[in-house]
């Protein structure tokens, strides 16, 4: 193991493991202010004697301790403002893993111990007495200020002295200070653990009784720190950006190169903003907005390939929700592709059916989900579902009284359907546009659950799921303007200088 002088690559800092979770509140003071021309808390992209495009220097390892611990810590409090789900789990190991065996053995000796201490005569209380003030400390830290009564209670009942000269006279009665607990953790519980207190109420056996009691404190720890998290979710939200910000200068400050792919895809979002622009103006003189070319990086990230381009530096810790986003409407466009054809091929008669297309709209999603949205088996979901179509368009027209679809008919569906798993498909090209342009109109909106994007035709029968997406997509690139704007601004500045010695205004 390396001492604290050796030497590692800053490339390697990724590897180190977690570190710790407490991190500090940056103070209501950190804000940072609005308006005005003082630069002072505009971070520097780089530190003042080191260029950014320099080389891969060598750090200790305390720096790169240091750099993993900030990096986990700003992770967790990105995740706690972005996530409204967001809870403390149980962590269990696997069960067949080597740590899961030596806890269970562990444990088990220990109760053992306890057991054998218990069966004594005169019973040796020793153990007992060490579990009862483990017990004891939970109790108390599950207390809010305003319970002074409880902690009272608590140390009178709980008195390790008292308890001691009890055990010391063989005149401990360890199910009366047991029946006290359960009544004291009932008092403190969630009530989603009152199932749990009544079972415990109902174990004789001392042993048992006590190793259960401590399972269940170690719930009720866990719901206290998710109570105390969704108590603090307020301050905390007006507090992470300036935290998550002077948390990534700081890493700056020790990786100076650390936006190169922030760069990268900054720069092909204003190549391609500024395409468009020419193709739409021609020769006229137009302004390259800084604002249009973040949302069109933004919107590439929807796009984005992850097998041949490095996610940027700036979104790293959204990955994950824009993936799953990103999968989200890739199905959705072959859900709605798949709706279009089938509605224009039974025509306006049976497509206007009141539960005819979200039927279709049932049983599209659950054969084309995720897994089967992928390239080598898309071809297979495609197949299946255009048999299952057309079943469900010939029931429907036997119940209506129609006659079924002729073979030509039904040939063409089946085609047209199974068609779509080609990315040139012009029906799902034409409807991804459209859903890309509704998803973008919410990253200009102030506030996306409340206003209104206008709907493109087409995405009828998905525009619940597109609207979910919408706003989601829009609070967590809102959230990111926010913490990483003055770097993006100092980026852009410089991609749109370069842009307008090219013939185009800049701003």
């Amino acid at each position: 193991m390396p001492n604290s002088e050796g030497q590692l690559p800053a490339s390697d800092s990724h590897n180190i493991g977690q570190g710790e979770r407490e991190g500090r509140r940056a103070t209501s003071t950190d804000i940072e202010s609005k308006g005005g021309d003082d630069n002072t808390n505009m971070p520097n992209l780089c530190k003042p004697s080191i260029s950014c495009c320099s080389h891969t220097r060598l750090v200790s390892v305390t720096e790169v301790l240091e750099t993993a611990r900030d990096v986990s810590n700003m992770a967790i409090a990105h995740e706690v403002v972005i996530n409204s789900n967001f809870q403390i789990q149980q962590m269990e190991s696997p069960q067949n893993s080597l740590e899961r065996r030596v806890k269970d053995i562990v444990h088990r000796a220990f109760w053992d111990s306890l057991q054998a201490q218990l069966g004594e005569t005169p019973p040796q209380y020793s153990h007992a007495i060490k579990l009862l003030q483990e017990v004891k400390e939970s109790l108390l830290a599950l207390l809010l200020p305003a319970h002074t009564c409880l902690r009272s209670q608590i140390g009178e009942v709980l008195d390790l002295e008292l308890i001691q000269q009890q055990a010391k006279h063989n005149a401990l009665d360890i199910h009366r200070l047991a029946g006290f607990i359960i009544g004291m953790m009932g008092s403190l519980c969630a009530p989603v653990r009152d199932g749990e207190i009544r079972k415990l109420k109902c174990i004789t056996e001392t042993v048992s009784l006590f190793r259960e009691i401590f399972r269940v404190l170690d719930l009720m720890k866990i719901d206290m720190v998710n109570f105390t998290i969704k108590t603090l979710k307020p301050h905390l939200q007006q507090q992470s950006i300036q935290y998550e910000r002077s948390k990534f200068q700081e890493f700056l400050n020790k990786q100076p190169n650390a936006l190169e792919y922030t760069t990268a895809w900054l720069k092909a979002a204003t190549e391609e903003t500024s395409n468009s622009i020419s193709q739409n103006h021609g020769n006229q003189t137009t302004v390259l907005s800084p604002a249009a070319v973040l949302n069109q990086g933004y919107m590439n990230l929807l796009k984005w390939n992850h097998d041949a381009n490095t996610y940027p530096e700036t979104v790293l810790m959204d990955k994950s929700r824009l993936q799953g986003l990103q999968q989200r409407l890739e199905q959705l466009t072959l859900v709605a592709s798949v709706l279009l054809m089938t509605t224009n091929a039974v025509g306006a008669a049976i497509g206007g059916l009141p539960g005819f297309v979200d039927k279709l709209k049932q049983v599209t999603c659950v054969l084309l989900d995720e897994p089967s949205c992928k390239a080598l088996r898309l071809g297979e979901a495609l197949h299946a579902l255009s048999d299952q179509i057309h079943r469900e368009v010939n029931r429907t027209l036997t119940e209506q009284g129609y006659t079924h679809l002729r073979n030509e008919q039904e040939a063409i569906l089946k085609g047209q359907i199974r068609s779509i798993r080609h990315s040139h498909n012009v029906v799902r090209i034409l409807l991804g546009e459209r859903i890309n342009f509704y998803v973008k109109e919410f990253l200009s909106l102030s506030s996306p659950q409340n206003r209104h994007c206008a709907l493109p035709g087409g995405l009828g029968p998905i525009q619940t799921e597109l609207k979910e997406i919408g706003a989601t997509f829009s609070h967590i690139l809102h959230h990111n303007r926010m913490v990483f704007g003055p770097y993006y601004s100092e980026i852009l500045a410089k991609l749109l200088v370069t842009e307008g010695d090219t013939g185009m205004d800049s701003r």
